[in-house]
């Protein structure tokens, strides 16, 4: 006699089915991509074909703040939701991130820690509410909530269980995605100015002549080293003028723009691509590093003041060279030509003729 299953006992292996097959894609995205934001989207794709919220979202906590912040939220209301900051302990997903602990709330408005205001700012009705933890040896880095409204199916413990899985994924995809950004910060960053490092510097120059080029827009190259700035190791010593090469890259990476790209050339020489800038924005962006410079205090360990200035020089693709090589010589001889002149002062290279 054949077994014929259940209409319920159907739907268990149909759920059970979809979780399998949700697992297996989680998986995939997991060895397949280091990306923060495409992992996490993948996994909470699968969330929301599984239980099929009215919202979700995927809060992260904030490393200076401590705050929650929304990364992800899939929502009528999701557009209101961006950038807004929820502090530790405060509401559902803040008690959540506080204790460590998941909650299945049936009916918010019997629970005196679900925060009104926001169904109130956003005109969204929320009933019950699934929030889990993620975790990464113990410390909480983020929730995952569920939002059901007043006309969907309630959640129960099978799903805080399969929430609780999915979180533990998206917990080790962020920590692998975030080590491996960490890693890949150490090998192209200068470990005493925080710029980028020489090596690096050449990748950076090459990628915008390419770039340069193939638009038919031009951009500057500013080298500049720093002036007597051996008598500053004699005088003070050399730890001091470590911490002074810090100083002085914590002030260069405030100075330019989010586009410009800073390097530590080698020794007390630094170079800055500016892209899109020609000779004349390139050098005034000279003179006002130059002016921040004499306008910052530095010092030696004993309290004395140290005055620190470069001389800088300015070139310009393609008007100046056409090609990398050429553009690096044109700037450090432009460079030299300040430090001709007496130091502490910009040039932009000019074409002999």
């Amino acid at each position: 006699m054949a077994f014929e299953p259940t209409e319920s006992l159907s739907k268990q292996l149909e759920r059970r089915n979809e979780e399998f097959a949700s697992m297996i894609e989680i998986g995939k995205a997991l060895t397949s991509c280091l990306d923060i934001h495409a992992i996490l989207e993948t996994i909470m794709k699968q969330v929301e074909r599984l239980l099929k919220p009215k919202a979700w979202s995927l809060l992260l906590v904030d490393s200076q703040s401590g705050d929650l912040v929304f990364e992800i939220a899939v929502s009528s209301v999701s557009e209101q939701l961006k950038g807004i900051h929820i502090e530790r302990g405060k509401g559902i997903a803040g008690w959540v991130a506080l204790h460590g602990e998941s909650l299945l709330i049936p009916d918010v408005s019997k629970d005196d820690r679900f925060a009104k205001n926001f169904d109130q700012q956003s005109m969204f009705t929320t009933r019950s509410i699934v929030c889990v933890p993620m975790k990464i040896k113990d410390h909480v880095i983020g929730v995952i909530e569920l939002i059901n409204s007043f006309e969907e199916i309630d959640f129960d413990e099978s799903d805080i269980m399969l929430i609780s899985v999915i979180a533990d994924f998206a917990a080790i995809a962020l920590e692998n995605a975030r080590n491996y950004e960490r890693i890949s910060e150490l090998v192209i960053t200068d470990d005493l100015t925080g710029l980028y490092n020489s090596r690096h510097f050449g990748h950076l120059i090459e990628s915008e002549v390419k770039r340069s080029s193939r638009y038919g827009t031009a951009f500057s190259l500013v080298f500049l080293d720093l002036d007597h700035f051996k008598g500053i190791n004699d005088t003070h010593g050399h730890l001091v003028g470590s911490r002074m090469l810090g100083e002085f890259g914590a002030l260069v990476g405030k100075q330019i723009r989010s586009s410009d790209m800073a390097a530590r050339y080698g020794g007390d020489e630094f170079a800055i691509i500016l892209p899109h800038t020609g000779k004349e924005q390139g050098v005034k962006m000279a003179c006002k590093l130059l002016l921040a410079m004499r306008e910052t205090s530095f010092f030696s360990d004993e309290n004395t003041p140290i005055a620190l200035t470069a001389s800088f020089g300015v070139a310009t693709f393609p008007d100046d060279a056409d090609n990398r090589a050429g553009l690096i010589k044109a700037a450090d001889i432009a460079m030299y030509d300040a430090k001709a002149a007496g130091r502490a002062g910009v040039r932009g290279f000019v074409i002999e003729v």
